[in-house]
């Protein structure tokens, strides 16, 4: 159980004798809900997956100081991963501007740091399709629209088969993609999604969701026709935030009941 479910049942203050009474009070409770125990294979692509976002994560701290560097030197460069790099490779070999030799010198540190970052990060995106290619229950979730093979190992490294969600709104709810509701003298109000559960998750599925309003070329599927009359109706980012609701609750259905992503079979999830 999630430590935040037991202290409600902790009396007073503190102690080991008290601690295992609230446990044994919280199991009781039939509205409990319970942490799935992982397999051994789900904890190595878990790890796989923490792996990659720490080197992800040091890549744009790495990108963030240079770039930090070069405006205090009146040296700007344009936004984006991929164009910083080109940037930083030009700068090592052709001097620019008024930096000293001792900059450069750090520039070309950099540049060779982020070149190994890189090379790591691509190794374990290939491993990761590579077990994603392999896994029946993976392939038949890379046939949703914006589920490619990082959300897809992800999300059976996180719940398996998505037994211990009894539908699909509860893992949306997990994943923090539902909104708060804040309820006074009978009135409710709908404000920003609650933001519980696994913010990796919900960060690649709200990717994926982009990916849908922006980059399918087809819009002539249910789901496309579904998010572009959203798009008119309210902010891209809230429309990305139901997108990638929506997504969750597709790859629940597609995980628990076996079966392939049905476009047709949308009304009802």
């Amino acid at each position: 159980m999630s430590p935040l479910y037991v202290r409600p049942y902790v009396k007073v203050h503190k102690n080991d004798d008290r601690d295992a009474e609230a446990i044994a009070e919280a199991a009781t409770r039939p509205t409990m809900s319970f942490v799935a125990i992982k397999s051994e294979e789900q904890l190595d692509l878990q790890a796989l997956h923490r792996l990659r976002e720490r080197l992800v994560h040091n890549r744009t701290r790495l990108i963030n100081q240079a770039r930090g560097f070069l405006m205090e030197r009146g040296i700007r460069i344009g936004s984006g991963r991929h164009v910083f790099q080109k940037a930083l490779e030009n700068l090592t070999d052709h001097v620019e501007g008024d930096l000293s030799p001792r900059m450069l010198e750090m520039f070309e540190g950099a540049a060779t740091e982020l070149a190994s970052i890189n090379a790591q990060v691509t190794g374990l995106d290939a491993e990761i399709k590579s077990v994603a290619r392999r896994d029946k229950d993976m392939c038949r979730l890379m046939e949703i629209p914006g589920v490619g093979p990082t959300i897809a190992t992800a999300l059976v490294a996180a719940v398996g088969r998505g037994q211990s969600f009894g539908k699909g709104r509860d893992m949306a709810a997990w994943l923090g993609l539902v909104p708060r509701q804040i309820t006074t003298g009978g009135k409710a109000k709908l404000i920003g999604i609650s933001k519980h559960g696994n913010s990796y998750l919900r960060k690649l599925f709200i990717h994926g969701a982009r990916t849908v309003l922006h980059l399918v070329r087809d819009r002539s599927t249910p789901i496309t026709k579904w998010v572009d009359g959203l798009k008119e109706r309210a902010h891209p980012n809230v429309a990305a935030v139901a997108m990638a609701n929506k997504l969750a609750r597709i790859a629940w259905a597609v995980l628990t009941k076996g079966e392939r992503y049905r476009a047709s079979a949308l009304a009802g999830i």
